[in-house]
């Protein structure tokens, strides 16, 4: 527990796209994740970006020209704020990706990007078979949703 007694994650959200979204649903969700990876002195934001944001940030942080769905931006594992709460980092969502990757059920795919981009905070990644079985399993357990 953290110094000002959180026994809840933090989910800091920004909505700077124009689609209406289950926000609350999906802060829950973030909650969730993280209290299922044991973070519950844990803190993130959580951004729903237009593709013309996220396709800039792409750019600028992986080198790779055009929109992608989901980024993530880890902060150091040290990062814990004046209350003993571990800062995580942001992970930036764009909603209308998500609704191409899966047009029958958007909101299923951005729970899923909400825990995939959770994962990488925390510093799961899918370069390999292995990980990307680990990876996968939590996702479709967090989110509910199965993985392609």
């Amino acid at each position: 527990m953290a110094d000002d007694g959180h026994t809840e994650p933090r989910i800091l959200i920004d909505d700077r796209q124009s689609s209406p979204l289950p926000l609350a649903g999906l802060e829950r969700l973030a909650a969730e994740t993280l209290l299922a990876e044991g973070l519950a002195a844990s803190e993130l934001s959580l951004s729903f970006v237009t593709e013309d944001e996220i396709a800039g940030l792409h750019e600028r942080y992986l080198h790779e020209a055009g929109p992608t769905d989901v980024l993530s931006f880890p902060l150091d594992e040290d990062d814990v704020d004046e209350h003993g709460v571990r800062v995580l980092g942001d992970v930036v969502i764009a909603p209308s990706v998500a609704a191409r990757n899966n047009p029958r059920d958007r909101d299923a795919e951005l729970r899923l990007l909400v825990v995939h981009g959770i994962l990488h905070l925390l510093g799961h990644d899918h370069d390999e078979d292995e990980e990307r079985a680990a990876m996968w399993a939590k996702q479709e357990r967090y989110a509910g949703v199965e993985v392609p």
